[in-house]
C-alpha cells in the first residue's frame, strides 16, 4: 500500500506508533539511569555509609572559627529580602572571626539601603560597590567580591581560612558555619544542602523546587561522592579553601576565579576544584530535633519567574557544560555529567509524551465514534510500557519518600501530584534555554537573568522548619 493512499486515521494511527517508540526507549534509558543511582544509595544506606548522624549543633554553633571565613553575597535588585538575610546571618553566627561581604551594584541603590539597615552597627559587614552599572553576571559580581577580599587581606596582613557563597535570599542553618569550617579542613570544596521550603500561596509551583532538591541532596549527590565523582557547588551553603579559591583566580582571566561570561558559575567552580586535583566533599547533618542542617530559602512562585531560573539552570549546566567544562576519562565523572546535561533531551521526549497523549486521547475518541483506527502493538511493545508504567511508580514512590522525610506527609504527596507541572515547567525551559543558547552563539553578551524574590524564612519562622 502506498502511503498517499492512507487514510488520516492510519496516518494518525503510525505517528502513534513511532512516538510511543521514541519515548518509551528513552524513558527506559533514563529509568535504568535513575534505577542505578538508587540501587547504588540503597547500598551505601545499608553498609552504613550514607548515614546522616545526629549532632549536638547547639554547641557546635557558638564554637570559635579555627581561621577567618569570608562570605561572599552578590546582590541585584534585592531590596525585599537583603536585609533580613544579613541580620539573621551575623545573628544566628557570632563568630568575630566572620566577614560578610555583600556585592551591591552602583546602580541599584534599593539594595545598598536595604543592606546597610540590615546590620548598620556590626563591623563584620562589608558592602562592596561594583565599579560597573548592573546586571552584569553573578559571576562577575563574585569576581568584584574576590578583589575587595584580596585588597582587605593585603590591607590587614591576615589570610582567610575560606569563603562561604550564599544568595541574597538564603536564611542560613546557625551549624551550618561550624559544619563547613571543620569539613574544610579536609576538602577543598565543601557542599551543604539546600532545602527550598513550602509555600502555602504556592503548593504547585514555588512548591515544587522541595522534591527536587530533598531528592538531589538526599541521594545523587550522596552517591556522586561516594562515586568520588565532583560535587558540582549549588551557590548556597558552600565553601572553598582559601588556596583553592586563588588557584581558579591563577588559571581564570585576568586574575578572576568565575568566567564572567557563565551562567552557573557556582555549578562550575566544584568541578574546577576536582579538576585541579582538590578533594570535595558533601556533608550532611542533622539537629536533635532530625531536622537538616541546610540553608532554607522560598524560591520562585510564578510561572515566568520559575521558567527562566530553569532555564538558567539549562542553559549552563546542559548547554555550556559541553564548551565550558567539557568531559573527562573517568567513567563515573562522564556518568554524573551525562546525567546532568540530560536537561534538553528530557524536555524533548517529555513533550514527545504529551503530543502522545493528545494523539492517543483524539484517536481513542475517534474510535469509540467509529471513524478511529485502534493501534496494534506488539508483546515487545506491551512489554516496553509496563516496564515504564513500574519506572514511573518507582520514581514516584522515592519521590514521596524524600519529600516527606523533610517536609512532611502531606508535602510527599503533593510532591507526586506535583510531577506533570514539573514535567511541563521541563518542557518550557528546555526550550527557552535552547533559544537562549543559540542567541549566545550568535554574539549575544550574557547578563544576571535572576529572579526576583518577595519574603524570607526568618520573617516568617511558622513556615520554615524550625532550626
Amino acid at each position: 500500500m502506498e502511503f498517499a493512499d492512507f487514510s488520516i486515521w492510519q496516518w494518525l494511527a503510525m505517528v502513534q506508533h513511532e512516538l510511543l517508540l521514541f519515548a518509551g526507549f528513552f524513558f527506559l534509558i533514563g529509568a535504568i539511569d535513575d534505577f542505578a543511582v538508587d540501587l547504588y544509595w540503597l547500598w551505601l544506606r545499608v553498609t552504613g555509609q550514607a548515614r546522616t548522624p545526629l549532632i549536638d549543633t547547639d554547641q557546635m554553633a557558638l564554637q570559635p572559627l579555627a581561621g577567618r571565613v569570608a562570605i561572599f553575597i552578590p546582590a541585584w535588585h534585592e531590596e525585599q529580602v537583603i536585609g533580613d538575610t544579613i541580620a539573621h546571618a551575623l545573628k544566628v553566627w557570632p563568630q568575630a572571626d566572620l566577614r560578610l561581604y555583600v556585592g551591591c551594584y552602583r546602580n541599584d541603590w534599593g539594595t545598598i539601603r536595604a543592606a546597610m539597615a540590615g546590620a548598620p552597627t556590626d563591623a563584620r559587614l562589608r558592602l562592596v560597590f561594583h565599579d560597573r552599572s548592573g546586571p552584569t553576571t553573578k559571576a562577575d559580581c563574585l569576581n568584584r567580591l574576590y578583589r575587595a577580599l584580596c585588597e582587605d587581606e593585603g590591607r590587614s596582613g591576615n589570610r582567610t581560612r575560606m569563603v562561604v557563597f550564599h544568595d541574597a535570599e538564603d536564611m542560613v542553618d546557625p551549624a551550618a558555619l561550624a559544619i563547613l569550617d571543620w569539613a574544610i579542613g579536609s576538602a577543598d570544596f565543601v557542599q551543604m544542602p539546600v532545602l527550598p521550603l513550602p509555600q502555602q500561596e504556592s503548593r504547585w509551583l514555588g512548591s515544587h523546587y522541595c522534591e527536587e532538591f530533598a531528592e538531589a541532596h538526599g541521594k545523587t549527590l550522596v552517591v556522586r561522592q561516594a562515586l568520588g565523582a565532583a560535587i558540582p557547588a549549588a551557590g548556597v551553603g558552600c565553601a572553598i579553601a582559601r588556596d583553592a579559591l586563588d588557584r581558579l583566580a591563577q588559571q581564570g582571566e585576568a586574575g578572576a576565579p568565575f568566567a564572567a561570561d557563565s551562567l552557573t558559575e557556582d555549578y562550575e567552580m566544584g568541578l574546577a576544584v576536582a579538576a585541579n586535583g582538590g578533594r570535595c566533599s558533601f556533608v550532611r547533618a542533622r539537629h536533635r530535633d532530625g531536622s537538616l542542617v541546610a540553608t532554607r530559602a522560598y524560591f520562585p512562585s510564578k510561572l515566568d519567574h520559575v521558567v527562566r531560573q530553569k532555564t538558567r539552570w539549562v542553559h549552563g549546566i546542559a548547554l555550556q557544560g559541553w564548551d565550558r567544562t567539557g568531559w573527562t576519562s573517568k567513567p563515573s565523572e562522564i556518568w554524573m555529567r551525562l546525567r546532568d546535561r540530560r536537561g534538553p533531551m528530557s524536555a524533548l521526549v517529555l513533550l514527545t509524551a504529551y503530543l502522545l497523549l493528545a494523539i492517543s486521547a483524539l484517536g481513542w475518541g475517534a474510535h469509540l465514534l467509529g471513524h478511529g483506527l485502534e493501534m496494534k502493538t506488539s508483546p515487545e511493545l506491551r512489554m516496553l510500557l509496563a516496564v515504564n508504567v513500574f519506572a514511573f511508580t518507582w520514581r514516584a514512590v522515592w519521590r514521596f519518600g524524600f519529600t516527606a522525610r523533610e517536609f512532611g506527609i502531606a508535602e510527599g504527596v503533593r510532591a507526586v501530584l506535583r510531577i506533570p507541572v514539573a514535567n511541563i515547567i521541563a518542557i518550557m525551559a528546555g526550550r527557552r534555554a535552547l533559544y537562549a543558547y543559540v542567541r549566545s552563539l550568535a554574539g549575544r553578551e550574557l547578563s544576571w537573568d535572576k529572579t526576583p524574590h518577595f519574603t524570607h524564612p526568618a520573617r516568617q519562622p511558622s513556615e520554615a522548619v524550625a532550626i
